[in-house]
């Protein structure tokens, strides 16, 4: 079942059902019913938008833009996990229903981390916003019950977002690495991204590009979570299995030219953009349930189940891609990594930055 037309409606939330597509350019792609990788990738076609009229587009743009959505929905797999179609081998992790389902739990602690919130910029009845790789859309969907009145758009190189979303919300197949951004400039009001780690060459272009794209008086606002293992008690040995995992991943990564150091350098990279009235929070997020305050334990809780599901697909492009490992080599490793975070009396944690602009 195609992944684009799939999900249900969010709970207590007025829906408006989008079940066509409409492709942006001139051409549409015509793939070889044969082969996974017969669209051209460089040619005027880059998106997919869901299209929110009941009647849905012209009955010509109908036939034509079936071949484009089958297209990027022909997910290529890669040692028993599925990727991307759009933009191929760009972004090293899954798009598979246990990475959806990983996804739903990752924005879970996220948001518990900062406790509760989904934002910290000032905002104020703002008309357009947009939350840059999106993934599984359950950012703009909780923002349309905040600010029903505001356009929300999501994008993202796969489409695992719900079908029936609220009638402000749209979400869009598009590959924030191409210079132009399928919009004019000064188009939004807020823009947001959240745990950008290991997705893009060089996470300052987003940010300049978001500059671009920002009204005057508009937001930017980034949440990052940072790989490296703190403690402060000494109960972390240095040889600890987790501590070596994150630092194999981090070296993978850079060999694949996709690095995960970036949440501590985005106050740096913002005000180099340009952006003014620049704000920082950081919160700490424990490893597992080792803490003994209710809220830190629930937190670490949550993040060991998060790992745990997602240690799998973190790890299998990146240290394959990088290392040439096979799928048994990997495996194998991880043993030993999954035990390591289950352990109680190694009192680790990761740090979330969020950092908050004005333009």
């Amino acid at each position: 079942m195609p992944t684009t037309l799939t999900g249900a409606s969010t709970p207590g939330v007025s829906s408006t059902t989008k079940m066509t597509a409409v492709a942006k350019g001139d051409d549409i792609i015509e793939p070889d019913s044969n082969s996974a990788t017969s669209d051209d990738d460089d040619g005027p076609n880059r998106s997919v938008i869901a299209y929110a009229d009941a009647d849905g587009p012209p009955s010509d743009v109908r036939l034509s833009t079936l071949s484009l959505t089958q297209s990027v929905l022909n997910y290529p797999t890669e040692n028993g996990r599925r990727y991307h179609r759009l933009r191929e081998g760009s972004y090293p992790y899954p798009n598979d229903e246990m990475e959806i389902d990983r996804l739903e739990l990752h924005h879970d602690m996220a948001r518990l981390a900062m406790g509760g919130r989904e934002f910290f910029a000032p905002l104020d009845q703002p008309r357009k916003m947009l939350d840059v790789g999106t993934g599984t859309g359950r950012w703009p969907l909780e923002m349309a019950e905040f600010f029903p009145d505001c356009e929300i758009i999501g994008t993202d190189l796969s489409a695992i977002q719900p079908v029936s979303v609220p009638p402000n919300v749209q979400f869009v197949l598009d590959d924030a690495n191409e210079d132009d951004w399928l919009y004019p400039p000064n188009s939004f009001d807020y823009i947001h991204t959240r745990m950008m780690l290991g997705c893009f060459e060089d996470f300052r272009q987003i940010i300049n590009k978001s500059f671009k794209y920002i009204r005057p008086g508009g937001w930017m606002e980034s949440q990052e979570f940072m790989t490296t293992v703190y403690c402060d008690d000494g109960t972390m040995p240095p040889d600890w299995p987790y501590l070596e995992w994150t630092r194999t991943l981090d070296e993978a990564a850079m060999q694949i030219h996709r690095p995960l150091r970036i949440a501590n350098k985005l106050k740096k990279w913002f005000r180099e953009a340009g952006f003014v009235d620049v704000h920082e929070e950081v919160f700490k997020v424990p490893c597992n349930p080792w803490p003994k305050e209710p809220h830190m334990k629930d937190l670490g809780r949550i993040e060991e189940l998060n790992f745990l599901e997602g240690v799998q697909g973190f790890s299998m492009a990146n240290f394959h891609r990088a290392f040439h490992w096979t799928k048994e080599e990997i495996e194998v490793y991880l043993v030993n990594v999954r035990k390591a975070v289950r352990d109680r009396n190694v009192h680790a944690y990761h740090k979330v930055l969020t950092g908050t602009i004005a333009l």
